[in-house]
């Protein structure tokens, strides 16, 4: 029997962040990136709701296999490629897209022919340093693919390192300067991941990659959620399971790093970091209960955590929290742990379910 710790997934919000990219990107086909379980939504299942989706993007060769699997018939990119030159021949079969982006790879393609032909996409490093070929590299990259009878050049791409960053939008502007003189007219080009799309039409491409904003978090530190019209997809509640009272001075939780400033009223909920809730949340991180903000207080536990309730009215076992999602949004609660709303939700442990709701 569950315990009642769950994680409700809204279709309708998902959707109309999916809206959001056509908006803002009328002109570019789309991506999907559901890499990591969907940012810890559901994969599979978030790509069903993503029907209107060109495709769909993931990290790994396993991850592509899972949504074929679940019959995900759409085209699937792996924005890593393949580490193993084996799995080539399974790439081409299942009409995955893969991404090239260094000479191993390249290599790996020289010598395993396919009977499929193998859909790669080359990555231009136009300023990340993280994946791809430098500028200079890139037109002989291009001539060798070319020149393998197995391979379809289906378009070049890159990945912004600073589009998140107003205060940096030359040194993404240089990047796509960059990537630009390194394109041809004919080229299909994939440039935009969701800050890219929010913040320059020009930083998009022919594709877009949106990620985190189809979740309903912000890819822009400085911009809200609400403020970019972006809904809360994942609602991570847990209930009170004991409500107790302590007095003035009285330490709670391991190691008691919390002690009551006043005589206090303690919640107790069913979640900890063995469900993905961060062990080193500080003291005061906000979680939502009953209409109103309680403060985490004490050292989070395994299965556990404890929020203080002093100020709240008639809190009872069984009042369902809510750790993160539509009351209280999932870049607040990152902001109070020192993190970013991706961690969050994509360490939600596989022991919450989820559950999908319209």
């Amino acid at each position: 029997m569950s315990r009642g710790t769950r994680a409700l997934i809204s279709r309708s919000a998902l959707k109309h962040n999916f809206a959001q990219v056509k908006l803002r990107a009328p002109s570019s086909r789309i991506w999907a990136v559901v890499k990591a379980n969907a940012y810890g939504h559901g994969a599979s299942a978030v790509a069903r709701v993503l029907s209107e989706a060109d495709g769909f993007a993931v990290s790994t060769f396993d991850e592509g296999i899972a949504l074929r699997n679940d019959g995900i018939s759409k085209p699937i990119i792996l924005l890593e490629g393949v580490t193993d030159g084996s799995q080539l021949a399974e790439v081409a079969r299942q009409r995955f897209h893969c991404v090239v982006h260094c000479r191993e790879q390249v290599e790996q393609i020289a010598s395993q022919s396919t009977t499929d032909p193998l859909i790669v996409w080359l990555k231009a490093d136009t300023g990340m340093h993280r994946l791809g070929f430098s500028p200079s590299e890139v037109k002989a990259v291009r001539l060798q693919l070319q020149s393998f009878s197995h391979v379809e050049l289906n378009g070049l791409m890159t990945h912004l390192a600073c589009a998140d960053d107003q205060a940096k939008n030359e040194t993404t502007n240089a990047q796509v300067s960059q990537f630009q003189e390194i394109t041809q007219s004919s080229d299909i080009t994939s440039i935009g991941n969701s800050a890219g799309i929010i913040m320059n039409e020009r930083w998009h491409g022919d594709w877009v990659r949106p990620g985190i904003m189809l979740y309903g978090a912000s890819p822009v530190a400085t911009k809200s959620a609400a403020s970019l019209d972006l809904q809360a997809v994942m609602t991570f509640q847990s209930p009170v399971i004991a409500v107790r009272r302590i007095q003035r001075g009285e330490g709670a939780g391991y190691g008691h790093r919390w002690h009551a400033p006043r005589d206090s009223v303690i919640a107790t909920l069913a979640a900890g970091y063995g469900d993905g809730y961060p062990r080193h949340a500080p003291d005061g991180t906000p979680v939502w209960l009953n209409g109103q903000i309680a403060p985490l207080v004490g050292r989070v536990s395994m299965d556990m955590l404890m929020i203080d309730v002093t100020d709240l009215a008639q809190v009872q076992v069984g009042d369902m929290a809510e750790l993160w999602g539509e009351h209280l949004p999932v870049d607040q609660v990152a902001s109070a742990i020192d993190t970013i709303g991706y961690e969050l939700l994509t360490r939600l442990s596989g022991r919450v379910p989820l559950e999908f709701a319209d």
